[in-house]
């Protein structure tokens, strides 16, 4: 899951575990939950957080393959603490987004089991279904991406239908993208990017500055996009996709940025790799084909594109924002900054 960090080497005291498991398997059952035996390990793929792979055996004999996700913050990795930004920190995000919205309904997402939530001692657990298929960057048959770009349309719809219905528990912690939220990123990356005395630091402290004197109108145009809630970081090394039982299952996996913006950013990150543009175009259209009603203001595909390339920039702007100390793991190790000059100059800012 995520990216590869360092193991942490504190964990949580099996006692307190095993009594957190078994009042959050209580409630999911709707019956009092023993656990007779259970089984633990780090494992190797954390995200920014401790993640423990746990084997569960309880007193009626059911078994479980459970993930653990500590997201308290004694839990953050020393890696990540040291560049995750302080404003994106809110343990309770993810809980939300589990609990209130996808474990309704049958997305493929992994199945929620619990949440121990103690605000006095800081304390954010989260108990998930361990889902083991395969990340979707390790796929080379294109058709699967264009599959995944379809589902992602169809979770954007149910979402948006669910935050409109009556009844339905709005997620009070997730992110806002709004004008403040667009503006911090492209400060934070020209703060970062700054004039030096290089050639190369100059050019490309002039490159940011230029798309900075222009960001108000791309703010504006990413503010009139339909909004739902988003994944956040929709990249492939955060979804999984099982194809292995005939039915295609798709399960995005850490919702740490899951926010209330534009659909297109989860969209654009689906569409980060290396393909050809032609490719990039295929993937975007499996989206835009698969809603079920388009909005009319991507009625023009001319338009829908140049909106896509929009929140394109935007996540380039992010990842040169993210931290002054941070580099982008292998999966998005590009120049981001270049990539950023070459969308704004295609977009005519």
């Amino acid at each position: 899951m995520g990216e590869r960090y360092q193991k942490p080497t504190q964990i949580v005291p099996r006692a307190e575990l095993n009594a957190a498991l078994e009042h959050a398997l209580s409630n999911h059952f709707c019956e009092t939950v023993s656990i007779r035996t259970l089984k633990r390990r780090v494992s190797d793929y954390c995200s920014s957080y401790l993640i423990e792979e746990l084997d569960l055996k309880l007193d009626n004999g059911q078994r479980l393959q459970l993930i653990f996700k500590d997201l308290s913050p004694s839990a953050l990795i020393s890696t990540a603490r040291n560049v995750k930004a302080k404003f994106l920190y809110e343990p309770r995000r993810e809980i939300e987004c589990y609990r209130d919205l996808l474990a309704s309904h049958e997305l493929g997402t992994a199945k929620y089991y619990g949440a121990a939530v103690d605000l006095e001692r800081s304390r954010y657990w989260l108990f998930l279904e361990r889902v083991s298929p395969s990340l979707l960057w390790q796929m080379g048959d294109f058709e699967i991406w264009k599959r995944v770009a379809g589902w992602l349309a169809g979770m954007h719809t149910y979402l948006s239908e669910r935050l409109a219905g009556k009844g339905t528990i709005q997620p009070e912690h997730v992110l806002k993208y709004d004008e403040l939220y667009y503006r911090r990123w492209i400060d934070r990356a020209k703060c970062y990017i700054r004039l030096g005395d290089s050639s190369t630091e100059r050019a490309a402290a002039k490159a940011i500055d230029w798309i900075w004197q222009r960001y108000d109108g791309v703010v504006e145009r990413l503010r009139q996009l339909p909004v739902t809630l988003i994944h956040g970081e929709f990249y492939p090394a955060n979804v999984m996709v099982d194809t292995e039982r005939g039915n295609l299952r798709i399960c995005p996996v850490d919702w740490e940025m899951a926010g209330l913006g534009p659909g297109l950013m989860d969209l654009s990150a689906l569409s980060s790799g290396g393909w050809s543009t032609e490719q990039k175009e295929s993937i975007a259209f499996a989206y835009l084909h698969a809603l079920p009603e388009v909005p009319a203001i991507w009625k023009d595909r001319a338009r829908f594109l140049a909106d896509l390339d929009h929140c394109r920039l935007h996540q380039a702007i992010v990842l040169l924002g993210w931290s002054e100390k941070w580099e982008a793991p292998p999966e998005h190790a590009q120049n981001w900054l270049a990539e950023a000059a070459r969308i704004a100059e295609c977009l005519r800012l």
